[in-house]
């Protein structure tokens, strides 16, 4: 399969800016494929920024940093109308948000408010500004990184902008050997990483990704897992039908990646933690037996049979 080569060059590419993340890598290419947007959170200092502009670079589209910090204000992100004297009329001035791809770094250190102000435009593609609507070109691709809830100075993003991030994905540290190569090559490093593909690649990508085939009893595997979200003692807000279409398409994506045009239940399962566990709030229960999201998940896959056909 040419565009699944193509794939596994993509990923070969942002592997040179940053050791040891292939997993990683893959799984938010993984993302991209399905046509999300990406939540990274980890501690500072493990290559979040570092990974999202490799990629940016790879995939040579537009991209624009937002460094977000406590008084950010949404017109920093979206635009801001300007009465222009000359003309005695309003102009609007658009935001870094009018791009493919927006790094939004540290997204949990600016204030709800602010956070807010992606809402729209995550979900619908638009900015809206009085009666006039203003439109982003495609692909528009949010990755945002955040760093752990519990430090110092971090606000709680809404549900409602968790629910549009597709998957999240954690980097985590790099093991000691990896961690030595690093260190053996700082000096000697140099910036090799080139374009490989062209928006329009993107988006021929993401509409091969959607043809990949999902039989009825893998669609109704999705449709049960994200029920007995609904329903878990250990939830007390589960999946939404967003998240039903996210585990399909990052599973059709994984498929795709893979070098098939059809997906198996391991597609799904492999999927589940990164679409599930950002979107669910822990119920009291699960917070009396010391369950976190990973183990709340890993219930609900052990009580849903895996369909055979």
């Amino acid at each position: 399969m040419i565009q699944n080569e193509l794939v596994k060059k993509i990923i070969s590419n942002v592997e040179k800016s940053i050791l040891g993340k292939r997993h990683e890598i893959t799984d938010i290419v993984k993302g991209i494929l399905a046509g999300g947007h990406i939540l990274m959170e980890d501690v500072p200092g493990v290559g979040k920024t570092t990974l999202a502009k490799a990629l940016a670079k790879t995939v040579n589209l537009q991209c624009k940093r937002i460094q977000c910090t406590p008084d950010l204000l949404p017109s920093d992100i979206l635009g801001v109308s300007i009465y222009n004297q000359k003309r005695q009329q309003f102009e609007f001035k658009k935001g870094p948000v009018f791009t493919n791809i927006l790094l939004a770094d540290e997204i949990n250190r600016t204030s709800p408010k602010t956070q807010s102000a992606l809402l729209e435009v995550m979900e619908e593609e638009q900015v809206s500004d009085g009666n006039e609507t203003y439109y982003l070109e495609a692909p528009f691709i949010v990755i945002a990184t955040q760093n752990p809830v519990e430090q110092q100075g971090t606000f709680m993003l809404p549900e409602a902008q968790l629910d549009r991030f597709m998957i999240k994905v954690k980097l985590g540290y790099v093991d000691a050997e990896t961690e030595s190569n690093i260190l053996e090559t700082l000096n000697e490093r140099k910036e090799t990483l080139e374009a490989i593909v062209e928006g329009k690649d993107i988006l021929e990508l993401q509409r091969q990704v959607r043809k990949v085939h999902a039989a009825k009893p893998l669609l109704d595997y999705i449709v049960n897992i994200i029920q007995y979200s609904r329903v878990s003692k250990y939830i007390a807000l589960g999946g939404s039908t967003r998240a039903s279409i996210a585990l399909l398409r990052t599973s059709q994506a994984m498929a795709f990646i893979n070098g098939r045009d059809y997906i198996i239940p391991d597609d799904v399962k492999k999927n589940v933690y990164q679409v599930l566990c950002h979107r669910i709030i822990l119920s009291p229960v699960a917070r009396a037996n010391s369950m976190n999201e990973m183990d709340v998940v890993s219930d609900i896959l052990d009580r849903i049979s895996i369909p055979r056909y």
